[in-house]
């Protein structure tokens, strides 16, 4: 499943502007279940930090969003910047505030 993603990831970059309703569901997918593989599938954590909306409340999008395209170094979170367009780590980091991952 994780290699249908990847190439549904690399087949749609978004480009500029709003994300598509289409593409939103595909990075809410991604949310779910390939960075829940880390930060537990409830967001509270596990390999990775959690993700609950408690605990990421003191981030901003921008921050957040360059967490996820650059990953960070020294600890098991990869860079996205090859899969992900910044507007998609802006929808995924604005997505992860509102709190509406479960």
């Amino acid at each position: 499943m994780r290699s249908f993603v990847v190439l549904l990831l690399l087949a749609n970059p978004a480009t500029g502007g709003e994300i598509p309703a289409g593409r939103a569901a595909e990075l809410e997918h991604l949310v779910l279940h390939d960075c829940g593989s880390c930060h537990g599938m409830t967001k509270k954590g596990g390999l990775g930090s959690p993700l609950t909306r408690g605990a990421i409340a003191h981030y901003d999008p921008e921050t957040l969003s360059g967490v996820i395209l650059d990953g960070v170094p020294g600890t098991a979170m990869p860079p996205w910047r090859l899969l992900l367009s910044e507007n998609d780590a802006m929808w995924i980091a604005r997505y992860l505030l509102k709190g509406d991952a479960p």
